[in-house]
């Protein structure tokens, strides 16, 4: 973040009107506000005990987080597992799609993804993942 922070006087000033210095307290707010948006990205994976495709997907997920040295970090995915069993509603709408990935909205609703092949690699998911929360 230094080095992002560093290159906005810089940039700022290609955008500011001739003779203007920029806002630059306007500039590391609108930063700051993108790195807490990025670590707000949350999932929630529904699943339930004894379910070995939600095993797999869980070990997967954990792997994606913890792998480094690729463009898409999921350091601050934050993973929240809901067991079906403890909720008939949950019960009622993923007996029968278990594993299910859904994407926390910022206004705490919840998307539902596309389901996440078990052959996928964990890079292909960590990718998949990622690009989940870059739209």
């Amino acid at each position: 973040m230094a080095a992002a922070l560093s290159a906005l006087p810089r940039a700022a000033s290609r955008l500011a009107p001739c003779g203007r210095r920029p806002n630059l307290r306007a500039l590391c707010a609108a930063a700051a506000a993108g790195e807490a948006s990025k670590s707000k990205r949350r999932l929630v994976l529904y699943t339930k005990p004894g379910c070995c495709l939600c095993d797999g997907l869980k070990e997967k997920l954990h792997a994606a987080s913890l792998l480094a040295g690729t463009p898409y970090s999921l350091a601050s995915l934050e993973l929240q597992e809901r067991d079906i069993t403890t909720n008939p509603e949950w019960e009622r709408l993923y007996q029968y799609e278990i594993p299910v990935l859904a994407k926390v909205l910022p206004d705490g609703t919840e998307e539902i993804l596309p389901r996440l092949s078990p052959r996928l690699s964990v890079e292909l998911i960590q990718k998949k993942i990622c690009s989940v929360f870059d739209q």
